[in-house]
């Protein structure tokens, strides 16, 4: 027997559930820092804020970065070494540069499978031109987990 389509029609997967798109879930209003501010001012939105970290980008919106709580802990600790205050720090002399993202083409259950296969619990969504447009939460797809409908049958 012959599984093939016949040539000439699209071949079509009908049935298969669709999932939503990332977008639908992630958080767009973001705290973001620049490479050139003071890791200071960024100690301080981390603290007013309640954040353990936020995406670095530069001045064309493109993601450049990541800072953490982590990173800004090597400041005061380089502080402390070189005998220097903290405030003469910037962001990209700290921040990570080795980003690991989402692209907002894809859907949720692809996120869970990422989140899945590491131990991030968060990542920034780019678009095809690498600019910033959100950030999703493990969390965040825990949410979209409950809007999925079965695509199990039930049959008699």
């Amino acid at each position: 027997m012959n599984f093939s389509p016949p040539k000439n029609e699209p071949t079509k997967l009908e049935g298969l559930p669709t999932y939503e798109s990332v977008t639908k879930y992630m958080a767009t209003n973001l705290i973001t820092f620049h490479p050139e501010q003071l890791i200071t001012e960024v100690i301080d939105k981390m603290l007013e804020y309640k954040i353990s970290g936020a995406p670095v980008v530069n001045d064309h919106g493109s993601l450049v970065g990541v800072i953490s709580e982590k990173d800004c802990l090597k400041v005061m600790l380089a502080a402390a070494y070189h005998n220097r205050p903290m405030n003469t720090g910037i962001v990209k002399n700290y921040m990570s540069t080795k980003i690991t993202t989402i692209s907002d083409e894809k859907d949720v259950l692809d996120v869970a499978n990422e989140f899945l296969k590491t131990n991030f619990r968060r990542y920034p969504v780019v678009n095809a031109e690498g600019k910033l447009v959100g950030q999703v939460s493990r969390r965040d797809i825990l949410r979209a987990a409950q809007h999925m409908e079965s695509t199990t049958w039930n049959k008699k």
